[in-house]
């Protein structure tokens, strides 16, 4: 599959063949169980309501007991009353779903490859020279010109970092780092835009990892 390129400057130049670890097979329900998990981590999971024995009220009985020819209450902390507690409201617990390391890979790349498929993927060289947000803003209107997308996701390799800095001035484009990003960051972010030097670290990375195991 082959992806639109751009520079810097937002030229356009000859499309780049998606790496073959993209191109994996998709799973709906694995990519669903995925995206689960990283948005109910996503939730602090602290919101509470105060029960009758937490709210700041009188104990003191409403009315006497008997002759009133009304229901028996106790004081106005009981939930019946307004201003009183939750009888069975939320409480803070957090609980904190996990996935192997093996299933955020997949469902990570199956993102990728949903995403080129939609044409919702664009490559850009040169990230790692990105230092004003003036050069930003007018890459930016080149890749809306071109795919007619409205928000944008950088995708930038470690190299990128000062990158950051011009990137984070702009009110329709995000970023975030490829060793973090996840299945819901790339579902979720529009116009994925890669930086193509992630490719490069990708091979530095496998080539120590052959030389580790040879050892």
């Amino acid at each position: 599959m082959k992806i639109q390129t751009f520079t810097l400057k937002g030229t356009k130049v000859e499309d780049t063949n998606l790496p073959k670890e993209f191109g994996v097979k998709t799973n709906p329900s694995l990519l669903a169980q995925a995206i689960h998990v990283y948005e109910e981590r996503s939730h602090i999971g602290l919101r509470k309501t105060k029960t009758r024995s937490e709210v700041l009220r009188t104990t003191k009985k409403v009315y006497k007991q008997k002759g009133t020819g009304g229901a028996r209450h106790g004081s106005r902390r009981a939930p019946i009353f307004v201003g009183g507690g939750v009888a069975l409201g939320p409480r803070p617990v957090r609980r904190i779903l996990n996935l192997p390391n093996d299933i955020k890979n997949k469902s990570k790349f199956m993102t990728f490859a949903l995403k080129a498929e939609d044409k919702e993927v664009v490559f850009v060289s040169g990230i790692s020279k990105l230092g004003k947000t003036k050069v930003a803003m007018q890459l930016l209107k080149s890749l809306e010109k071109a795919t007619s997308a409205k928000r944008f996701t950088f995708v930038l390799s470690e190299t990128s970092k000062e990158a950051t800095k011009a990137l984070r001035n702009l009110a329709n484009a995000s970023y975030v780092f490829y060793k973090d990003a996840n299945a819901l960051d790339i579902f979720r972010g529009g116009m994925i835009v890669i930086d193509k030097d992630i490719f490069g670290e990708e091979k530095k990375v496998s080539k120590e990892s052959k030389i580790k195991k040879e050892k």
